[in-house]
């Protein structure tokens, strides 16, 4: 019969070669499904996209919920046991054959990881588990604190647009952020044209001068202390210290006042709009929100509501980009977060900001984060979740003043306010380095900072009547 050819110990040699390539590019595949899977799963399909495109990997690729998870906790359980019993950690795989040279330099420009700066928990069994995070592909590989890669915030060009006849209170962008309105002490609101505003910061406007207030509306007897835009019509809301909300058209040129009026018990001191626009929050002096019904001005509260203290007046309420959810910063110093069907707390981060008044909370557009503000002079990102801080943001002094903390439009930056410099103070969202300082250009601290949703352009409006607009130089 035929005999098997002998092989040499080179043949040998490219064989085992090939079958290592292909084991281990199997292993690789497998690792790159498992990572764009994860991403999928965790709502983050940008990084996901982003992932599957570059590796070639199917966006729809197999695999059980937290799978991959699961496997680096057991891997890390293993490696720490082996670390316990003393055998040496010689890598399972040649990683120099898994990833090819030019895939090394791309990934060279993440800086090592430093694994006490991992957001992550301990298991019961003591494995460190660490989870995805905000925002990008860059942070998913990326989470650690690294001084060198805050973005810079771009510069941006300031003009004063107008002026209350007392301090101005408050400000909101429509969410298509074409329009932006401005509440007082004085007791007026003034609506703003964005288009308008940007045909006047024209340096070569020929037009004579171009008036970007469109609308004032009086209807409030008291100060204003907050506004919102209904989702979808040109209606505005505002809420006062004379214990109402008040509905505003905005469509008609000549209308000065509300055509719906819902009377509170309590002094209104934040409104937010349910996304189907159908149901509106009220924060009061009273510590929980109330719910209103637009269309039957029916109020509902919450059954089941955790022991608040007498202290518990809502600074701030606002609806996540679902509605369902909705968060409360109160006096007491608490945030807490609440479902938004039932409308049941479910959770309480209490003295999130210490024993200082919480002042501002907001979503992020995912939901998986609460951005928070206090008195005691920090600006705070919260994992919904858990529960669990995730940042600080530091180097902005506020203790008097209720003061906001936002997202710029696309959630790589925060901004707040430095109340003894009179300083907008702007943070790299992901690392939390404190990345521009720009003087506020207004007599006094502003009371008030709100970000276009649409693109980079934010609005400041302060204790020295004036409301200035702020965008980005292209």
């Amino acid at each position: 019969g035929l005999s098997k050819p002998k092989m040499d110990s080179n043949n040998n040699n490219s064989c085992s070669i090939l079958e290592k390539t292909l084991r281990d590019g199997k292993l690789f595949r497998q690792v790159n499904s498992l990572i764009v899977a994860h991403l999928r799963d965790h709502n983050l399909s940008q990084a996901a996209n982003a992932v599957a495109s570059a590796t070639m990997t199917p966006l729809n690729a197999e695999a059980p919920q937290n799978r991959l998870t699961e496997l680096v906790a057991k891997g890390l359980a293993v490696e720490k046991d082996e670390i316990l019993r003393g055998v040496p950690s010689n890598s399972l795989y040649d990683t120099s054959t898994l990833i090819p040279a030019t895939a090394t330099a791309a990934y060279g420009s993440i800086p090592a990881p430093r694994a006490a700066t991992y957001f992550g928990e301990m298991t019961t069994a003591g494995v460190w588990i660490s989870y995805p995070n905000l925002f990008s592909v860059r942070s998913y590989y990326a989470v650690q604190d690294t001084k060198g890669s805050s973005k810079s915030f771009p510069k941006h060009e300031t003009r004063h647009l107008s002026e209350h006849k007392n301090i101005a209170r408050c400000a909101r962008f429509s969410p298509d952020g074409r329009f932006i309105a401005t509440g007082s002490a004085d007791t007026s609101i003034k609506l703003f044209e964005v288009a308008k505003i940007k045909q006047m910061m024209l340096p070569d406007s020929t037009d004579g001068p171009v008036r970007p207030v469109i609308r004032t509306f009086y209807d409030h007897i008291q100060p204003i202390n907050d506004l919102d835009f209904h989702p979808q019509n040109t209606v505005l809301i505002s809420g006062g210290k004379d214990h109402t909300i008040k509905f505003f058209d905005f469509s008609k040129a000549t209308a000065k006042r509300a055509f719906r009026v819902i009377q509170d018990t309590h002094n209104v001191r934040s409104v937010s709009f349910h996304p189907s626009g159908d149901f509106l929050l009220a924060g009061t002096d009273h510590p929980i929100a109330h719910l209103y019904d637009v269309n039957t001005f029916q109020c509902y509260l919450s059954a089941n509501v955790p022991e608040i203290s007498v202290n518990g007046a809502i600074n701030q309420v606002r609806y996540s980009s679902t509605g369902g959810m909705y968060v409360t910063a109160s006096k007491d110093g608490a945030i807490r977060l609440w479902d938004g069907v039932s409308a049941n707390c479910v959770r309480s981060i209490v003295g999130a900001h210490g024993t200082a008044e919480a002042t501002s909370a907001n979503f992020t557009k995912d939901q998986r984060f609460v951005l928070s503000c206090g008195k005691d002079s920090t600006v705070k990102l919260w994992e919904v979740s858990s529960g669990r801080l995730v940042k600080q943001y530091l180097g902005a002094t506020h203790t008097q003043l209720r003061f906001q903390a936002v997202f710029n439009d696309t959630e790589e930056f925060v901004l707040s306010i430095d109340e003894p410099s009179n300083e907008i103070v702007i943070w790299d969202a992901l690392t939390a380095e404190k990345v521009a300082k720009w003087s506020s250009n207004h007599i006094g601290a502003p009371r008030w900072i709100e970000h276009s949703p649409a693109e980079a352009a934010f609005i400041t409006c302060g204790t020295d009547r004036s409301v200035r607009f702020w965008k980005e130089i292209l």
